[in-house]
């Protein structure tokens, strides 16, 4: 199927109210993800819910998301929030650690590091990132794109850095995921929240890594789920844990895993590639009608007032305003009508 038709298929299951340029905050729902919410909610709702019924679609969610990043299941976690992962990562560094990150770095992929004791926590501008990494640094931690205002971050450089001063890699993709594949290099760690480019509910998160780094990890919150075999270890305190990263889980939001797993399959159907050639394309045109430089984001950040803010909302175009800047982030649901209407707005 050529790329524009199978978007055009993928963009028949959303249902937005107005403009919606925000997937940076939040995702939107495809009809697929929301009819296994709902049907997942009534089975709570007239008790015929079993627990061991939310198994199968949570072992697809992770099993999609693997394939999406180009790695096997069994170096994949679960849990339902990126912080949790990183304080993980975090709880596993040797005491006087030292991590770098960018200045304005996304909170929960920066400040279970530094409230982590014996953990002291670098921040220097992202564009300097790479000079900043020296003997003694023990992690880099920072997001694929920047969330406040989409800055892609030189991977490349960094994860080149790393490797030339024995220092390990984390990478958050949560801004990224779904649109934006990470390059081929060595990164030790990612992390994602999949309620943004992911399309999923809020509740579910992955961790990642290189099968060395994972080994160093100890679980932060060991439960039965992240046993080896979870169903026969719900009590008592001797059932082994899993052989991979599933000793990582934390247990999984039922709901949110069931709804997800329809959300990646409609993300598979495209392909992260045309969907970021997609996403970039109308950021950009918006840059280019702005005399702004492309930027090869999916994200745009412009400065606004208070007034052209108040502006756009009421044109019916859902964006993030904070601190004087507007963020309109672009989506396999979006078009260039979205865009004309955001630029008429602006103006």
């Amino acid at each position: 199927m050529h790329a524009s038709d199978a978007l055009q298929r993928a963009r028949a299951h959303f249902t937005p109210r107005g403009t919606y340029l925000n997937t940076a905050s939040h995702g939107l729902l495809p009809g697929p993800a929301r009819r296994a919410l709902d049907e997942h909610t009534e089975a709570i709702a007239t008790g015929t819910f079993q627990p061991s019924q939310g198994d199968a679609p949570t072992e697809q969610a992770r099993q999609a998301y693997a394939r999406l990043v180009g790695l096997s299941p069994d170096r994949v976690a679960l849990s339902t929030h990126t912080a949790q992962l990183v304080g993980t990562i975090a709880a596993s560094l040797p005491e006087g650690a030292e991590v770098l990150a960018p200045e304005g770095e996304f909170a929960s992929t920066v400040q279970p590091l530094a409230r982590t004791p014996g953990i002291r926590v670098r921040e220097a501008p992202l564009s300097e990132l790479t000079e900043h990494v020296r003997p003694g640094t023990d992690l880099v931690a920072v997001s694929a794109v920047q969330s406040s205002d989409g800055s892609p971050a030189p991977l490349e450089e960094i994860s080149a850095a790393c490797r030339d001063h024995g220092a390990r890699l984390l990478v958050d993709t949560t801004q990224s995921a779904g649109w934006l594949p990470l390059p081929a290099i060595p990164i030790d760690y990612t992390v994602c929240s999949t309620y943004k480019w992911l399309l999923g509910p809020r509740g579910t998160a992955f961790l990642t890594g290189t099968h060395e780094a994972l080994a160093l990890l100890r679980p932060l919150a060991a439960s039965w789920y992240a046993t080896q075999h979870p169903w026969e270890s719900l009590y008592g305190a001797e059932a082994p844990p899993a052989t991979d990263a599933r000793r990582l889980d934390q247990a999984p939001v039922w709901g949110a895993a069931t709804a997800l797993a329809q959300s990646l399959q409609v993300l598979e159907e495209v392909g992260p590639d045309a969907i970021g050639a997609h996403n970039t394309a109308l950021a950009d045109r918006v840059r280019t009608a702005l005399d702004l430089e492309p930027a090869g984001s999916a994200i745009v950040s412009l400065p606004v007032s208070d007034r052209t803010a108040l502006r756009v909302a009421e044109a019916g175009i859902t964006t993030a305003a904070r601190d004087g800047r507007m963020r309109a982030s672009f989506h396999l649901y979006n078009t260039e009508q979205d865009t004309d209407t955001l630029l008429r707005a602006l103006r």
